[in-house]
């Protein structure tokens, strides 16, 4: 049986920060169609890792395929000779979309201007995919035309979805993309992303420190701390029977029925230093 060739691959992305290492020695490898989940606490690395991805950050060591092309190291000129192609095969969804809009453009200005500069798409043409976009992540005519402040967080989502899905990228990446929303919105955003993914066959990279939403929105995870990748596997099999005790504690620390905060506390602390348990073995 030929092997399926990844349509992302990172191999020992490190990223330094002056003295500090912010990622350090991550690996992994998303199929096509695939979603992959990123989890961790603050400062873990996890985002610096998705902004590595996309090219918002530079790497100082390691390297990433994207297609089975290097993404390579931007500096500022390379940055902005690679950003359209890139653009066209990656894209980013921010925890709140707002500042990624032109706040003097409507909704459908902003989903209409990629099309434009990727696809040549003008007039009557333009107008069709967009509309098309906007059905897709359930956007109504009236909330296409609202500026965004006129939105909800949870529209304002949907809205940078059908912008970056318009690009029609082989993979998004998500960066705690539902964190800011109310519970049932998020439930609506994730069945969203998942009806997507199943229609499209596009790939995800899906950045979080919720453990609900990386359990119903990926196949596999990677458990970040302190820049390092701790212990990765199957998503389902790494939520009910983790083996490094840093993923213990994550999921010893959502409130349940019985939940003991002093236990939790008691854990935390004997996983110092940190720089000891970062270095603990990998589960395949």
């Amino acid at each position: 049986m030929t092997a399926t060739v990844p349509v992302l691959e990172v191999t020992g992305l490190c990223k330094r920060f002056g003295s500090f290492t912010a990622v350090d020695e991550v690996s992994f490898a998303l199929a096509p169609g695939g979603s992959v989940g990123i989890v961790g606490e603050s400062g873990s690395g996890k985002t610096t890792t998705a902004r590595i991805l996309v090219g918002l950050e530079r790497a100082s060591a390691g390297q990433v395929l994207l297609d089975g092309e290097v993404i390579a190291a931007p500096s500022r000129r390379a940055r902005q000779a690679q950003a359209r192609t890139l653009a066209r095969k990656i894209q980013m969804i921010f925890q709140d979309p707002y500042q990624s809009f032109d706040s003097r453009l409507t909704i459908e200005e902003s989903i209409a201007e990629p099309l434009r500069l990727h696809f040549g798409l003008n007039g009557e043409g333009r107008r069709r995919r967009v509309a098309e976009l906007c059905d897709q992540v359930g956007l109504s005519s009236r909330q296409a035309q609202a500026l965004p402040r006129n939105l909800s967080g949870g529209q304002r989502q949907r809205a940078a979805i059908a912008r970056a899905l318009g690009i029609e990228p082989t993979v998004l990446v998500l960066d705690e993309a539902v964190a800011a929303l109310d519970v049932s919105i998020q439930a609506q955003v994730l069945r969203l992303l998942a009806d997507i993914r199943r229609d499209t066959g596009i790939s995800y990279v899906f950045v979080s420190h919720d453990l609900a939403v990386i359990r119903a929105i990926t196949d596999d995870a990677i458990v970040m701390r302190s820049g390092r990748i701790v212990e990765e596997g199957p998503t389902e099999r790494l939520l009910t029977a983790p083996q490094h005790p840093y993923t213990q504690l994550l999921l010893a620390s959502v409130p349940e029925p019985g939940w003991d905060p002093a236990a939790v506390a008691r854990a935390g602390r004997e996983l110092e230093p940190t720089g000891s348990s970062s270095q603990g073995a990998r589960t395949p």
